[in-house]
């Protein structure tokens, strides 16, 4: 048979499972408390979580309206220039109450499981320490960082890096002088919840 007389090749189905299994830890939600806000059981999401199972698009629609994305997460192909955020054109936002500024650095790809922001820490600040799942990367970019790790302590300056797992207790501080500013990058679930607050722009001086 001649190339031009072959059927083509069936597509392959996409694989839902771990996009969705990811979406659900990092939300904080169980396996069955995410099958009842799609309205389906939760054996058939157990099993579309480990790709055994295929959902059908209402399906799909349901699961991604209780995991706060849209459908295209799934579905969509990203295009390069939606990968790309351009220094000073970023939006800078904060947790409600909280001092430090961040930037998302990191864009949504289906099936991505790492995050990225540059943080922005003011003089004097010192965080609570905290352990969760996750992997972290930190590069500081101004400044000087006090990081504990476990029972560590670590002194960091600009171009220093600490690459951790985020079970071990950690927490850091700025000690400098003057504003700090760190690049995160992790894979840590929930790392930024709901109570999120957009920046004003700051008023120019005249």
């Amino acid at each position: 048979m001649s190339q031009s007389q072959r059927q083509p090749e069936s597509a392959q189905p996409p694989a839902f499972g771990g996009r969705i299994r990811d979406l659900r830890r990092k939300a904080g939600l169980t396996l069955q408390a995410l099958a009842d806000q799609a309205g389906i059981s939760v054996g058939f999401l157990s099993q579309v979580e480990r790709d055994l199972a295929t959902p059908s698009l209402g399906t799909l629609a349901s699961l991604a309206g209780a995991l706060n994305v849209d459908i295209d997460f799934f579905v969509a192909t990203p295009r390069p220039a939606d990968s790309v955020t351009r220094a000073g054109e970023r939006d800078r936002f904060a947790l409600a109450d909280s001092s430090l500024h961040y930037e998302r650095i990191s864009t949504v790809l289906p099936g991505g499981t790492l995050s990225s922001l540059i943080i922005h820490i003011p003089v004097g600040y010192a965080s609570e320490v905290t352990a969760h799942v996750g992997e972290e990367l930190i590069v500081v970019l101004d400044g000087t960082v006090k990081q504990t790790l476990g029972k560590a302590t670590l002194v960091l300056h600009p171009g220093d890096s600490l690459h951790f797992m985020g079970d071990t207790p950690h927490s850091f501080a700025n000690v400098g002088e003057g504003p700090a500013r760190l690049l995160w990058t992790g894979t840590s679930p929930g790392l930024i919840g709901p109570s999120v607050k957009r920046l004003q722009p700051e008023p120019s001086q005249t």
